[in-house]
């Protein structure tokens, strides 16, 4: 299981597979920013740190691609009253459409992959997969929470 794993996360973090999103996608997109415009679509409000977490890049990268997005119009980032440092990001009505778009583009794309599964396994491997998902989440929360604790008891 861990080698289909590895191969799967390869294939879907490849550039190419990126590329080949887009293009069905109809966008012309930095490969690049689609991600975190596709995460503030689903998660909208995220500042730079709480995305870059979410992405697993740096806070200043992430920064620059939030600022790219945002002269694209696909995002905005408006000034926030109670801290003038913090700039949420929350998708326009044209990031909505790229995503939109993405979306659309990836289902047709998935489909294209499991069209000659059997109705059981299709039906089936959308829910294992978000168990799969639900579990790394638990244990990076987990460890994340480990983590924290264990900085505290340093102090």
């Amino acid at each position: 299981m861990a080698s289909a794993l590895i191969e799967l996360t390869g294939y879907l973090n490849s550039p190419r597979q990126d590329d080949v999103l887009l293009d069905k996608a109809g966008i012309s997109l930095d490969r690049a920013l689609f991600p975190l415009l596709v995460r503030l679509s689903a998660a909208p409000g995220m500042g730079v740190a709480q995305l870059a977490d979410r992405v697993g890049r740096d806070p200043s990268t992430v920064s620059r691609q939030l600022a790219k997005l945002e002269e694209l119009r696909l995002i905005k980032r408006p000034l926030t009253n109670e801290d003038m440092r913090v700039r949420e990001a929350t998708i326009t009505k044209a990031g909505l459409r790229a995503v939109t778009a993405i979306t659309e583009a990836r289902r047709k794309l998935l489909h294209e992959l499991v069209e000659d599964w059997s109705k059981e396994e299709r039906d089936t491997f959308p829910k294992l997969v978000q168990k799969l998902a639900d579990a790394m989440k638990a244990k990076h929360e987990e460890m994340r929470g480990s983590q924290t604790s264990g900085n505290k008891s340093k102090k």
